[in-house]
């Protein structure tokens, strides 16, 4: 009989919300694979010193964490670790436990340290050994440590993965800090500054800028061009006061410089402020409220999938291999070498050092040099004036279907992208019921001020799609108004509607325009896009409210079925109970039956008379048309009996409304950057061919990058009476799902083989 690895995971470094959704995604994860866990407290130092800081975990030991910010396991730097003797001390604990298998969370540091020690592995046992502190069968039998690395780092500075854990959660807390200040500065038309942390990375200052619609934003890949940038910036935030806005919101890196290294500090910029505007500015430093609190919904599934990930890489390691970095990129789940990824990192670092921003731009890769120059534009305080030779296209903007948190975020990005390209944006109210009915009118750059952090649409959505005589109608506004193009926010019912508008192209020449539609349903359900714009904040929403269910069944012995929207479509309720540790979730993809029921009722009844004191249950609101959520809650609390009692909450259209997350107000911008492009490339396309139909296209986010899908394959790629597409990337985590909240290993397996 093979013998039972041993696994230990430690947190390290500054802590980050998701490090414990990832510490428990590892224990169940090797857990399940038959392996021995040990959680290692307060990093490093917990290595050195042993004892009681290296405990075995079992299943329940990471139960009830998954919505707890900051680290279970502590941390903490750790100067000995430093020392050989240090990580000689750390080698004889993990041995003391047979432990040589590492899952390290934590940011650069913490994962160079990880790499020394597997470097040093061998002659440091053989100096144990030499020592007399350590047998020669043990240093011969654990002859090689296996590491695998986690970024748990709010700044997002590591090289080797699109996000770290935290970094999430952390822009999140900027936004609503951002948001907030907002409306305080727009009250007394007053400047503020926001310094946020990220130490020599940007990502957190950007995206939080792009995010709340900040007026200037100093990063350190990047600085600004001019040696005068103080005046430059002034004159922004001046004319943007002229032109009607009340406030002016200057959001600095912490490791912001000039293009001679100097440091920019908050203070500084408040004094410049205070001395070119004439006004008193005020500084808000954020600090530590940006690594503090409940992981956002969307670090809690991103730690759960790298934390399973690295425990079958560490279980699954051989001598050769070297350390590894589990990262994500492009939306995929990627293993790299963890020595290259330090050395990458370290280079972003020195190119700052010595002033080589291009190539610091160039390491940090393209979606952040994209979202750079998005923001670049969209802080602008005018937009650039026409160029007299080039065309000026009339395009409509329109919002379809049901209401989306992050329309306005998109449209407010799509105008101002559209009037600063030199081209007339059209606002259509009330979706495609207001082009049947001529509600067009133009739009400028201060129609969208504010737009942003708003929820809902400020255009109006409707779920009509022209028929019959209102296709005639239609055809008739965009002729009256010149239209040269149209852009469609939203989801089913606007692609629908689009859809019909190319199909008449041939008895309407004024549909044979760039036909553009971005995604906008929070139960990304459209074709062409892995997700879509509000699907995350649904997602939060949903999770935010969940938390608060948890505490309230917790203190009663309470068991919830918790309806949640999606339609057919399946994603907020798997990726909610991923990110809630529900203990079960149906989805109309698989259905319910009767059998699943009553095992769901013996798990229940087990679990409570053993001391369970909390049931969550996830159900996707169209997933059974019998086995209703009042069904199952009315089963559920029959047989239950007096162990535990049975509620139903449907979440409703709650999950419509909010503030838009940070995620889908990027995503919403770099959508709209893509679709003013195109449209600009098909128009010149048509001019310079004798083409008789122009483009009709779908954007989405595919593999991380934007991309286009034809108008004339959505129907081929969606199943149409469910409304839903063909392929379900999220479908591929239903095992996970199903693995990490069973009661104990092999629940599941066991249940089934009965």
């Amino acid at each position: 009989m093979a013998k039972r690895a041993h696994l230990g995971v430690l947190t390290s470094g500054g802590d980050a919300q998701g490090m414990n959704a990832a510490v428990r995604s590892v224990v169940r994860a090797a857990l399940e694979r038959g392996a021995h866990v040990f959680g290692i407290f307060e990093g490093f130092q917990g290595m050195i010193e042993g004892g009681d800081l290296i405990r075995p975990f079992s299943w329940d030991s990471v139960g009830g964490v998954l919505q707890q910010g900051g680290t279970l396991l502590g941390t903490a730097r750790s100067p000995d670790f430093l020392t050989r003797e240090g990580r000689k001390e750390a080698v004889l604990n993990l041995l003391a436990q047979g432990i040589n298998r590492l899952v390290v969370i934590g940011g650069d540091g913490s994962l160079t340290g990880a790499q020394v020690l597997r470097e040093e592995w061998a002659t440091l046992a053989q100096e144990l050994v030499a020592e007399g502190r350590m047998a020669p069968n043990v240093a011969e039998e654990y002859g090689f440590l296996a590491v695998a690395g986690l970024v748990g780092s709010i700044d997002n500075d590591m090289f080797g993965t699109d996000l770290s854990i935290g970094t999430d959660s952390a822009l999140h807390r900027i936004t609503e800090a951002l948001d907030a200040i907002t409306s305080t500065a727009a009250s007394h038309q007053r400047a503020f500054v926001v310094e946020v942390m990220g130490h020599h990375c940007g990502y957190l200052a950007l995206m939080g800028a792009l995010a709340s619609g900040a007026d200037f934003a100093l990063i350190p890949e990047s600085p600004p061009n001019l040696d005068a940038w103080e005046e430059k910036m002034c004159s922004i935030l001046r004319t943007g006061r002229d032109i009607g806005r009340r406030d002016s919101i200057v959001v600095v890196a912490e490791g912001a410089q000039d293009r001679h290294g100097n440091p920019i500090s908050s203070a500084y910029v408040e004094e410049v402020l205070t001395k070119y505007l004439g006004e008193e500015a005020r500084v808000t430093v954020l600090g530590h409220v940006q690594r503090g609190g409940s992981p956002s919904a969307y670090d809690r599934v991103l730690a759960t999938l790298l934390g399973a990930a690295a425990a079958e890489a560490v279980l699954n390691a051989k001598p050769s291999d070297e350390a590894v970095l589990i990262g994500i990129q492009n939306n995929k789940i990627v293993h790299k070498s963890l020595t290259e990824c330090v050395a990458q990192t370290l280079k972003v670092g020195k190119s700052i050092h010595d002033c080589d921003f291009d190539a610091a731009m160039r390491y940090r890769g393209k979606s952040y040099s994209d979202s750079f120059r998005i923001l670049r534009t969209l802080i602008r305080a005018n937009p650039r004036p026409p160029e007299p030779s080039k065309r000026r296209l009339r395009v409509a903007v329109v919002t379809g279907g049901a209401p989306a948190p992050g329309m306005n975020a998109a449209t407010r990005a799509v105008v101002r992208l559209l009037e600063d390209s030199g081209h007339i944006p059209l606002g259509v109210r009330r979706g495609f019921r207001g082009l049947i009915n001529d509600d067009v009118h133009e739009m400028n750059w201060m129609s969208v001020n504010g737009w942003a952090p708003t929820g809902g649409s400020e255009l109006g959505s409707s779920r009509k799609c022209p028929e019959g005589a209102e296709l005639y109608a239609a055809a008739q506004v965009l002729e009256k108004h010149q239209v040269d193009a149209i852009v469609m926010i939203g989801g089913w019912a606007g692609y629908y509607a689009v859809h019909k508008l190319y199909e008449e192209r041939h008895n309407f020449p004024a549909f044979n325009i760039p036909l553009i539609c971005i995604p906008a349903s929070i139960n990304n359900n459209l074709p062409g896009s892995e997700l879509s714009i509000g699907a995350d904040t649904a997602l939060n929403s949903i999770v935010e409210v969940v938390d608060k269910i948890k505490q309230s069944a917790v203190a009663l012995n309470r068991c919830f079925i918790v309806e949640v929207m999606g339609r057919y479509c399946g994603y907020l309720a798997l990726m909610s109970a991923i990110a809630t540790g529900a203990e079960r979730v149906y989805l109309h993809e698989e259905g319910i039956t009767l059998r699943e029921l009553e095992r769901d009722i013996d798990l229940l009844k087990e679990g409570f008379e053993q001391g369970k004191r909390l049931g969550l249950m996830i159900r996707n609101e169209t997933a059974n048309s019998f086995y209703t959520t009042a069904f199952i809650a009315a089963l559920f609390d029959e047989e239950g009996g007096d162990l535990f009692e049975v509620r139903q909450s449907i979440l409703g259209h709650l999950q419509q409304g909010g503030n838009p997350s940070p995620y889908d107000r990027i995503l919403a911008a770099r959508l709209a950057w893509e679709a003013v492009r195109r449209i600009e490339e098909m128009t010149q396309r048509q001019s310079a061919t004798s083409f008789s139909e122009v483009g009709a296209i779908c954007l989405g986010i595919q593999e991380g990058d934007v991309t286009a899908t034809p108008l004339y394959r959505v129907p081929r790629l969606m199943d149409e009476v469910h409304q839903r597409p063909l392929e379900q990337w999220w479908m591929e985590l239903r095992p996970l799902a199903r693995m990490l909240a069973q009661p104990a290993p092999g629940f599941f397996k066991q249940a089934e083989q009965e």
